[in-house]
């Protein structure tokens, strides 16, 4: 049998394998020179806006010129590689750093189902809990909707095994996959964040706040929490709220920084 050969590439395949290829080597540079931190963003309380629920810890990796590069230039490209793990790890390493320095901080941590049998990843959640007793109870971990459907008995068995631990758990992106609804009945999440392409001018939109309101009412009957993604304006906030969502995320109400209020107390009690 002749050996199967396959053409040239077209141009723009070739840009997409330059443009990962460039991700790639900015990801690894970044993980070698520890230049990856976490960027805060508040979810704040529908009912009082003004006093956060928690913060999300947001993967941020820094390029050669010293930009800060978002979670969404990045993450897709290297999620499945051993980067990917690396990066999880370095993000929890940091998440529990954080709620070890500030002792009424609540913060969520975003994760990979892939990382669940990485034993770096675990060794780093062992390394936390045993020196701060009260991380546990303070630290959510986010997974992805997409990402928890890979392995849903994985998944299962993890989230039970760490909640006793007293860690929460979120489905992040709650909307954007296909969870399939056997599935969910088995999960034991406490959180669930709804994607943000349902919420982004809801207020203009009869069919996403139809479809809004029914994820509300399927976390109230497994008794989760409901938060909104990227609510960016007064009149999308104003409608969630209506519709009885729990918690708002969003630019609205802050974007995500890698100084947030609670350093700069710090670094001013210092001075």
């Amino acid at each position: 049998m002749g050996k199967i050969t396959t053409g040239p590439l077209n141009p723009l395949e070739h840009a997409v394998q330059a443009r990962d290829a460039g991700v790639m080597d900015m990801v690894r540079r970044a993980i070698q020179h520890r230049q990856v931190v976490l960027a805060f963003q508040p979810v704040v309380q529908s009912a009082q806006p003004d006093r956060p629920a928690f913060h999300e810890g947001l993967i941020r990796v820094l390029d050669e010129t010293g930009r800060v590069i978002p979670a969404g230039e990045f993450i897709g490209t290297v999620e499945d590689t051993e980067y990917g793990r690396l990066l999880d790890c370095i993000a929890l390493e940091k998440g529990l750093a954080e709620l070890s320095r500030v002792p009424n901080l609540r913060l969520s941590v975003n994760m990979s189902a892939r990382s669940i049998g990485y034993k770096k990843w675990m060794r780093v959640l062992q390394r936390g809990l045993q020196q701060d007793a009260t991380v546990g109870e303070r630290l959510i971990l986010e997974i992805t909707e997409h990402s928890a459907m890979l392995v849903p008995e994985l998944v299962t068995t993890f989230m039970d095994d760490l909640q006793k631990k007293g860690i929460t758990f979120a489905i992040d992106d709650f909307g954007s996959g296909y969870t399939a609804l056997r599935h969910f009945k088995d999960f034991s999440f406490d959180i669930l964040k709804i994607d943000g392409e349902f919420c982004r001018g809801i207020s203009r939109d009869p069919d996403n706040q139809v479809l809004v309101g029914a994820m509300i009412r399927i976390a109230e009957q497994f008794d989760m929490f409901t938060v909104a993604e990227s609510v960016e304006n007064e009149s999308d906030a104003d409608c969630l709220t209506a519709l009885g969502v729990d918690c708002l995320q969003g630019y609205f109400f802050a974007a995500p920084t890698i100084s947030p209020a609670w350093r700069e107390d710090r670094e001013r009690k210092q001075a």
